[in-house]
């Protein structure tokens, strides 16, 4: 029955009867009274049911219509109240746009106490490396790692990226010099923006010439082949932070050096900033802080 009933036409009916006038109804329902008037008329067609009397003074609904009109209305209600729902649901639901290595290594183990803080948040997780179009899609915020220059969003800056070797603690034994390097494997990440130019310039020495090792073109693998001890990774604070706490790696050498890149917190240029993004900047930014502390405390093999 309700595919012969066109919803436009129900909702004339609900309207007019609620309101009392086909002027008031095309008020509410941004159309001309006219329009009103002939989805009505549709309407009683295609139920068969004549729904209001015209009057001198105007349309009066039927016995019918008065009972329809009201089941029409407790209808319309429920229908409002499940877009609502939708509603409610978006503004309680942030999206953050992640690079994939740090959602694993770093975000997803510190999720918990976001979630003790603001119960009443959902966080959904796009795991991404692109940058997506932030005024024209769901994402609230991203974090990027680069140089913060994205023309089509407002960045600001989460922690400048800071570059050393990393590796197992069974070769760390064997390194006790710079140049014990060229006795190791790199680990290289193919589609890495860092190098190891500017680690050997900070460490004061020329440049050393690897054993060929195993390359990747995810800094999350080239991560576990290092913890697996399959050679040395230029690897930088928050990818590493929890190995090192936990002895999984070790940096052999007190020298970091500073790539020119860091994390971003990037949001859109013409939308408002939600109550949301402010309280996950504020909580990211303290994440960040305590793990730096962290970090500086963690003891370096010589």
């Amino acid at each position: 029955m309700l595919n012969r009933v066109h919803l436009n036409g129900l909702r004339a009916v609900e309207t007019v009867a609620r309101l009392g006038s086909l002027a008031a109804a095309a008020g509410e329902l941004g159309v001309s009274a006219s329009a009103v008037s002939q989805q009505i008329s549709r309407t009683e067609k295609q139920l068969g049911q004549a729904l209001f009397e015209r009057t001198a003074s105007g349309l009066v609904p039927t016995e019918f219509g008065a009972v329809f009109s009201t089941r029409l209305g407790a209808g319309f209600r429920e229908l409002a109240q499940a877009v609502a729902l939708a509603d409610e649901a978006n503004q309680c639901t942030l999206v953050v746009s992640v690079a994939p290595a740090f959602a694993s290594k770093w975000l997803l183990p510190r999720l918990s106490r976001h979630f003790d803080r603001h119960p009443n948040v959902l966080l959904r997780i796009d795991a991404s490396a692109r940058l997506t179009d932030l005024d024209h899609s769901d994402v609230d915020i991203a974090i990027r790692m680069g140089d913060g220059a994205w023309p089509a969003g407002r960045a600001e800056l989460l922690l400048a990226q800071e570059v050393f070797p990393v590796c197992a603690p069974a070769i760390a034994k064997k390194l006790k010099s710079v140049s014990d390097l060229a006795q190791t494997c790199a680990i290289t990440d193919e589609r890495s923006m860092i190098s190891w130019n500017s680690w050997f310039e900070a460490a004061g020495v020329k440049p050393v010439t690897f054993r060929k090792g195993a390359r990747f073109t995810d800094p999350m693998l080239c991560l576990e082949s290092a913890i697996a001890g399959h050679g040395v990774m230029l690897a930088w604070q928050l990818l590493t932070t929890d190995a090192l706490a936990d002895g999984r790696l070790v940096a052999p050498f007190g020298v970091r050096a500073a790539s020119g890149l860091g994390y971003w917190m990037v949001t859109s240029t013409s939308k408002a900033e939600s109550r949301k993004v402010r309280d996950f900047k504020i909580w990211i930014r303290e994440e960040i802080a305590a793990t730096m502390v962290q970090f500086k405390s963690i003891e370096r093999v010589a």
